[in-house]
């Protein structure tokens, strides 16, 4: 072997040890996909985790934290912006609870610095019970572009996707709502006091549980124990794992715990709680996630019913807890 050979052996060698080695792109948040929508009739506005960790840096992406503050605070999603039910909630009212209107909700999107292009991300930590109900009020105003993150925090976790406990910087943008909302997944108290004075056979779901059902507990913000007459009682977290992964249950536990309590999918049901949160949960289980056609979710629910006195309830307890 020449000289100027081993000098340029010598040389490629010395030039391979010293390039930069390349860089893994978040291997560590990339976990294998195993992505089931169970059969779901819709899974437009769901999303896995598994999904989630492989896009949740673009630009278009807005993860929105839906907890209080303090919580945000603790630890959120990396990026994650916050939101939480008062800011969505229209204050004219003498109870507490009811939609945003149209100017409140592109004020706080514009602060925030959310786009008309963006795709929402919504999650909390109580399986996205409290995230549905800004996918419900932004379905209302015909804004689709909304997920909700199937397991919330806890799922995020479980796939290793990264948190920290940073606010986030934003840019104000000029956010617009769609021209003319349909709310079409809304009714009010007077078309329900309707309902039941015709003696119509809408089907009225109450998610809250039992002890508010029978009238035993009343919830902060109530004027009373009770429920609306006719209703039938589904609690909204038997939709979820809720002692588990906290993700929804499959199509066909859905369809055996809804099936059986409310016939046809083609027939007008009607869903409240206390201040129309968990129902707006339920609401996105019977519309996206098993297909029923004529779901509303009662705005003012309890809340709003029990400030009436002229308006009837029923109640199989004298309420002894108040919280």
């Amino acid at each position: 072997m020449t000289y100027r050979n081993s000098l340029f052996i010598i040389l490629g060698v010395f030039i391979l040890s010293c390039k930069k080695p390349k860089e893994k792109t978040q291997e560590k948040f990339t976990p294998v996909i195993e992505v089931n929508t169970e059969g779901y009739y819709s899974s437009k506005h769901l999303i896995e985790a598994e999904e989630l960790v492989l896009v949740f840096e673009k630009e278009n992406i807005k993860v929105i934290d839906f907890r209080k503050e303090q919580d945000y605070t603790k630890e959120h999603i990396s990026g994650a912006i916050n939101i939480w039910r008062t800011d969505i909630e229209d204050n004219s009212y003498p109870y507490r609870g009811m939609m945003a209107k149209r100017q409140q909700i592109e004020a706080l999107f514009s602060r925030l610095g959310i786009t008309n292009t963006d795709t929402l991300i919504l999650y909390d930590d109580r399986g996205v019970c409290d995230a549905a109900r800004l996918w419900w009020i932004l379905k209302n105003y015909d804004f689709e572009s909304v997920k909700l993150l199937n397991g919330g925090l806890k799922a995020w976790k479980k796939v290793e996707g990264p948190t920290n406990d940073e606010k986030v910087s934003v840019i104000p943008s000029n956010f617009k709502l769609p021209e003319d909302g349909s709310f079409k997944l809304w009714i009010g108290k007077d078309e329900i006091n309707n309902i039941l004075v015709s003696g119509k056979n809408d089907i009225i779901l109450d998610t809250r549980n039992m002890e508010e059902f029978s009238g035993e507990r009343q919830k902060s913000g109530a004027t009373k124990g009770g429920r609306i007459p006719n209703s039938i009682l589904i609690d909204w977290a038997e939709a979820i794992d809720y002692n588990g992964t906290q993700k929804f249950k499959s199509f066909d536990q859905l369809e055996q715990i809804y099936g059986s309590k409310t016939g046809s999918k083609n027939d007008a049901v009607i869903t409240y709680c206390h201040s129309g949160v968990r129902s707006a949960h339920t609401t996105f289980v019977l519309t996206e996630l098993l297909g029923y056609k004529n779901v509303k979710n009662y705005d003012g629910s309890w809340v709003e019913w029990s400030y009436f006195d002229e308006l009837p309830y029923e109640q199989d307890s004298i309420t002894r807890i108040k919280i």
